[in-house]
């Protein structure tokens, strides 16, 4: 009989929803072998048992550490077959497991093309694929000459980041001022041409050889840097339907970046002026927030539990269609509701998923509450999204 296949998790713990990628893999016979610098009686007890055991390091970024929990594992175990976080955080982390352990996946030399944004837009060049204009700057000159090339306005963000922090929009040369003020002399910038236009993604997962078994979009009501800007109401939502176009580009970025046995989370901007999709940047995880959750409330499937099966066997057992649009409406604390919570729980009850109260740290783009909500039409979903989010 065949071992289990030994899968060690980086930081399971975390994001909480994440939790279940543990409770599906072990549900499949697989070892999983935990390691995170949290204290063990802190983890969840679903977690705990979940987890065929848990190794505590005393700092997750000292390299040394993880390897030898790693390296316990092995001698314990037999041979490790997978090591993965899930998580942008711990990428550059995994890769380095996987090149000294010799593990399937993403290893040292990948990551270049998946971390940086510089790298990204040559794969995107090298597939025939337009992107914005822009590259890295060294220099206060070089970023004016730069900015002289691409006008006003430009987006400034570290070549290496995720998510909206560490972003700036620079309208003025006075902007452009106060961003060398306020730069991290340690972080690497990137400036790029400002694009009108929203941004849509292509998210979804492969299999061991690289084939698309599931994907899925998301479209936002505007973009993170607003919602900070203005500290508004925003949402976001799985679309039932998602264009060809949207597809095929995504597709070509699969095969560009060599995504196999893993989530990703494609970004691209659609041009306002044009409607033509521009590839914005490729992230190698599950896109963040609830939007997992979201996948399986759209397609009444367990994605956790499938991930599992492409892990252990190669194969995805559920049959995609698409059937709902789900939508995640924030509500702020600062803001002035013509509805309560409980009303708007009431008139769309059919509708309602749930209602998720949001850690601080996110509470700024996401607000203190949001609305889970799945609807067959996009007018349908509109309108939940008014009534919720309707002011006095």
């Amino acid at each position: 009989m065949s071992r289990p296949l030994n899968f060690v998790m980086i930081s399971p713990h975390f994001p909480t929803n994440f939790e279940t990628f543990a409770v599906r893999l072990r549900e499949n016979g697989i070892n999983t072998l935990g390691i995170a610098d949290a204290p063990y009686e802190t983890l969840s007890e679903n977690l705990r048992n979940h987890l065929t055991e848990y190794y505590r390091v005393d700092n997750m970024e000292d390299y040394d550490q993880v390897y030898r929990a790693v390296a316990y594992f092995a001698h314990k175990y037999g041979r490790i077959d997978r090591i993965e976080s899930h998580n942008e955080y711990w990428l550059e982390l995994d890769a380095a497991l996987r090149t000294d352990f010799n593990v399937f996946g993403y290893k040292n030399q990948d990551m270049l093309a998946v971390k940086t944004k510089a790298q990204m837009k040559e794969v995107f060049r090298a597939t025939g694929l337009n992107v914005a204009r822009g590259r890295v700057f060294h220099s206060n000159e070089d970023a004016w000459n730069l900015a002289a090339e691409l006008n006003f306005p430009v987006i400034i963000k570290p070549n290496s980041g995720v998510g909206a922090s560490d972003t700036y929009k620079i309208r003025t040369p006075q902007d452009l001022e106060y961003f060398f003020q306020h730069k991290n002399p340690y972080v690497e910038y990137i400036m790029e041409e400002f694009i009108d236009g929203d941004i849509v993604t292509f998210d979804g997962l492969t299999d061991h050889n690289g084939n698309i078994v599931f994907y899925a979009g998301l479209e936002y009501s505007e973009a993170v840097l607003d919602t900070v800007e203005k500290d508004g109401d925003m949402y976001y939502y799985v679309p039932r339907d998602i264009s060809p176009q949207l597809i095929e580009m995504g597709q070509k970025c699969v095969q560009a970046f060599n995504v196999r046995e893993r989530f990703f989370h494609f970004e691209f901007f659609r041009v306002k002026a044009t409607g033509d999709l521009l590839p914005l940047e490729i992230n190698c995880r599950p896109p963040g927030g609830l939007t997992i959750d979201m996948w399986n409330y759209a397609n009444d499937f367990d994605v956790f539990a499938e991930y599992a099966h492409v892990v252990k066997e190669n194969r995805f057992y559920a049959h995609i269609t698409h059937p709902w649009n789900v939508v995640y409406i924030s509500r702020k604390a600062n803001q002035n509701y013509a509805n309560s919570i409980e009303s708007v729980c009431e008139r769309f009850a059919a509708n309602i998923i749930s209602v998720q109260n949001v850690p601080g740290v996110f509470a700024k783009i996401m607000g203190e509450h949001g609305i889970l909500a799945r609807t067959e039409t996009i007018e349908q979903m509109r309108e939940i999204v008014q009534f919720a989010q309707q002011k006095h």
